[in-house]
């Protein structure tokens, strides 16, 4: 039982366990209790406007303070702190701000060159001063612990790299989350702190976890851990979010009793991937199962076919049960993994064309176009097309840098482990050097959709007529690797000449379109770029795939061949460098050839 103590003023504890006190308080209506506590300093996770509106609710204003501290082990604990008195300084946050740097204590904000940011932009926390520990035990991650260039008083020597996000704004500073909490998803990079902060703003979501399971993987999940207030369900939840996100950033939500906690009070996230990952581990048709009613006897034998493979491709990343009516692409399903099981579909004899596929309203239309004849099943595809295609026009070059940089920046597999020293710039640098002989060549296209946008672009070049560029930018790494593979391919194994070899450059889509219509439209350019090879009489295209979807397409779909596979991890840049040295050994760039 809680007893109204003298003596003690201060208590120090995380958002969580504070969270839990107040429920309790709550629950004994006793407005004595723990009234001698008057300082609660917060620390150690975010302490949301929701959590000290609470406090507040509960604690008179300005008899009790309720304080927002930041920091680390590394730096001693806390080195910025925040004080809160009352409502009237939350009425208009929409988050509780990390404040101002303790005594004797330095933060910068800075971008990727060390660089201050602007008031209101955001960039890199680091800290400086005599609570700086020397480093790891051992030297361990010396980049953590860098030299200050900013300094004049050698107390302030050396920074700390906390590896958070944060800004500046009216003199105050607040915390923009972890630059480790971004990761991929269907190609996009999502920050988890974003998703979680749409979670907590729905009504009756008393606190949320955002999670990644396996990122990377084919059957990656994006799930949110809830604790509820109300009666609200997972689905309603996840409806409210498809409201708020856009659909590749809605998770799947997981409503839980309690959330566990490491011992020194901090979420055991582990322990919640850990959960995950054991509920029917060895059930290939997942928690929520494969229901067959409505299915034709005719059908049967492909609808087990079809909703297995499903269940076995989406594994726990299917966020609700495979029927007749469901659509593929809202119970998981994205642009990969429609891949995969078409692929696995035509080793289980069954075939469909990967328009059919992709524009199903359901999987009854699925199952109504599978074939059991390849042939079939391909010519049942060539239908009339929701897109048309145009070659490239000076006009449409605002619109093509935009695919790109979203496509490649945001979404590429090289670049990533060139950050932060890529920037948006490079791409428009670029697009502005090949521009002029990309439009005369006329090999590349767009392609608009049918209310008159343009969806996608494909930029193409003679193999053996491409424009010399200088690039001045770290994409210049990316470009060596390419032709360290590319070059020996096109220069001793592909016909000779120039007018023979079509290079499919690059290729990218608008970042706004969903799973199907990406997928839709990368099928629709790659028919184009194949009918414009044989008008120009060229013997094939040319192309390397350094994406987990384009090489499945490749290889599975468009019948490429794959002429070189590289581990990206092993290439050494003309410096005796490894630039992709931190990328998984899975991932591969593969060089590929389609004669036509």
């Amino acid at each position: 039982m809680l007893q109204s103590t003298t003596g003690i003023e201060r208590l120090v504890l995380v958002p969580s366990l504070l969270r839990s006190l107040l429920m309790y308080l709550q629950l004994q209506k006793r407005k004595d209790a723990l009234a001698c506590l008057k300082l609660w300093v917060c620390s150690g996770e975010t302490l949301v406007v929701s959590l000290a509106k609470e406090f507040y609710n509960y604690f008179p204003e300005n008899e009790y303070k309720l304080c927002n501290f930041y920091g680390s082990t590394e730096i001693m604990g806390d080195v910025t702190y925040h004080v809160i008195t009352g409502m009237d300084q939350l009425r208009h946050q929409d988050k509780v701000p990390i404040g101002l740097p303790i005594d004797n204590t330095i933060i910068y904000i800075l971008d990727s060159n060390y660089r201050p940011v602007k008031t209101g932009e955001i960039g890199e926390l680091f800290a400086a001063g005599q609570n700086v520990a020397a480093g790891y035990v051992n030297g361990r991650d010396p980049e953590k612990f860098v030299e200050n260039s900013l300094a004049i008083d050698p107390m302030f020597a050396k920074l700390y790299r906390t590896g958070d996000f944060a800004k500046l704004e009216k003199g105050t500073i607040f915390y923009e989350g972890r630059t480790d909490s971004q990761i991929k998803i269907r190609g996009h990079r999502v920050d988890l702190a974003e998703i979680e902060k749409a979670v907590t703003s729905i009504d009756g979501i008393g606190k949320a976890i955002v999670l990644c399971y396996q990122p990377g993987e084919i059957n990656q999940a994006l799930l949110a851990f809830v604790l509820t207030e109300t009666n609200i369900t997972e689905h309603q939840i996840e409806e409210a979010l498809r409201q708020k996100l856009t659909s590749y950033m809605v998770p799947q939500v997981i409503i839980l009793d309690s959330i566990p906690l490491l011992v020194n009070g901090k979420i055991d996230r582990q322990s919640l991937l850990k959960a995950y990952g054991n509920v029917n581990n060895n059930d290939i048709s997942f928690q929520n199962g494969i229901d067959y009613k409505g299915v034709p006897k005719d059908q049967m034998h492909a609808a087990i076919a079809l909703f297995e493979t499903i269940a076995s491709v989406l594994g726990k990343a299917a966020r609700s049960t495979i029927s007749i009516d469901a659509n593929f692409y809202n119970i998981g399903g994205n642009s990969l993994n429609s891949i995969f099981t078409i692929t696995a579909l035509s080793d289980r004899g069954y075939h469909i064309n990967i328009s059919d596929f992709i524009t199903a309203k359901d999987l009854g239309h699925i199952l109504s176009k599978l074939s059991n004849d390849r042939k079939n099943a391909y010519l049942s595809g060539q239908t009339e097309h929701d897109y048309t295609s145009e070659l490239l026009k000076d006009e449409y070059k605002e619109d093509v840098l935009d695919m790109i940089t979203t496509s490649f920046y945001e979404k590429a597999d090289l670049e990533q482990w060139l950050m932060p020293n890529i920037y948006v710039e490079d791409y428009r640098e670029l697009i502005d050097a090949i521009w002029e002989p990309l439009v005369d060549k006329r090999l590349s296209l767009v392609v608009r959709a049918k209310n008159g946008e343009i969806h996608g672009v494909a930029l193409n070049f003679d193999a053996r007529d491409e424009p010399e560029v200088e690039i001045k930018s770290q994409l210049n790494i990316v470009f060596e690797f390419l032709e360290s593979i590319e070059g020996p391919v096109r220069d001793n194994i592909l016909p000779p000449g120039k007018g023979t070899v079509l290079h499919s450059f690059m290729m990218a889509t608008r970042s706004t379109l969903t799973p199907g219509e990406n997928v839709s439209i990368m099928n629709f350019m790659e028919d184009e770029v194949l009918k414009l090879a044989i008008e120009r009489q060229f013997a094939g295209i040319f192309t390397t795939n350094t994406s987990p979807l384009t090489q499945q397409l490749g290889s599975d779909v468009y019948a490429y061949e794959t002429i070189h596979d590289c581990q990206v991890n092993l290439y050494v840049a003309s410096d005796n460098t490894k630039p992709f040295a931190k990328a998984p050994d899975s991932q591969r760039a593969k060089v590929q050839w389609k004669p036509v």
